[in-house]
């Protein structure tokens, strides 16, 4: 862990954490699709283990021993294995059964948790441990989607909002999302490190701030890139509630 950092910003990430596993859990539970809703047991348990073996992997200091390795080792251990999940998803039949079912308004719910995020990441850059542009006051505006996202569910649940709206708020918040995990990589102590050499992105290889690579971030990224494959696939309004 990081020494002399204050208790709070540690106990407010992993809150966070779990509010992000209980928010997604929570929108598996809301399918419409009772097979989808089975799955809700086996994916919490499965993502449970995830985060206790990137916590047990951080505790280890096996992020944060070794800064001269490219990519980190928190790319191949932590985050690659994230994306192939997320690849398969979308390339097996059965995946994307499961990403079709999931209710778009909870998914945009979904969004929240980057407030508590941004909000940590201002604490750490006063703690330098991360660099003022992976904050809001620096390159990182990605606070506007869990600011906007309350609103864009309860506007789309009520149908004030449409499918298009709903497109574009997803892929506008997509491009925050890519702009500060862009940042931060480039950010991360590394041979190929780019930004905030003065001050580098060291928080992510300490617990419980590298559950934000390897969680939280993928499923944010898993929701918008679900949304958007369901608003262009365009469904008819009789399977409304389903997506909803």
């Amino acid at each position: 862990m990081i020494e002399n950092l204050p208790t709070y910003i540690s106990l407010t990430f992993g809150l966070t954490t779990f509010a992000t596993l209980m928010l997604f859990i929570w929108t598996i539970r809301e399918s419409s699709v009772e097979r989808t809703q089975k799955t809700s047991t086996p994916v919490f348990f499965g993502l449970a283990v995830w985060l206790i073996i990137q916590a047990t992997l951080t505790l280890k200091n096996i992020y944060s021993a070794d800064t001269t390795s490219f990519p980190p080792k928190i790319f191949p251990s932590g985050i690659l294995p994230t994306f192939i999940i997320i690849i398969l998803l979308f390339v097996t039949r059965k995946g994307r059964q499961f990403i079709d079912s999931l209710p778009l308004k909870n998914l945009t719910w979904v969004n929240i948790v980057r407030i508590p995020v941004e909000i940590v990441l201002l604490w750490l850059f006063l703690n330098k441990t991360v660099p003022k542009l992976m904050t809001f006051e620096g390159r990182n505006f990605d606070i506007l989607a869990g600011i906007t996202a309350p609103f864009v569910a309860i506007a789309f649940a009520k149908q004030k909002i449409g499918r298009k709206g709903l497109l574009v708020w997803n892929v506008i918040c997509l491009g925050l999302l890519i702009n500060i995990v862009v940042n931060a990589f480039l950010s991360v102590p590394s041979p190929n490190q780019k930004f905030g050499l003065d001050q580098p992105n060291i928080a992510i290889l300490y617990f419980p701030f590298s559950w934000l690579p390897t969680f939280v971030v993928p499923v944010v990224l898993f929701g918008h890139l679900t949304s958007i494959r369901q608003l262009i696939k365009q469904k008819p309004v009789s399977s409304g509630k389903q997506l909803q």
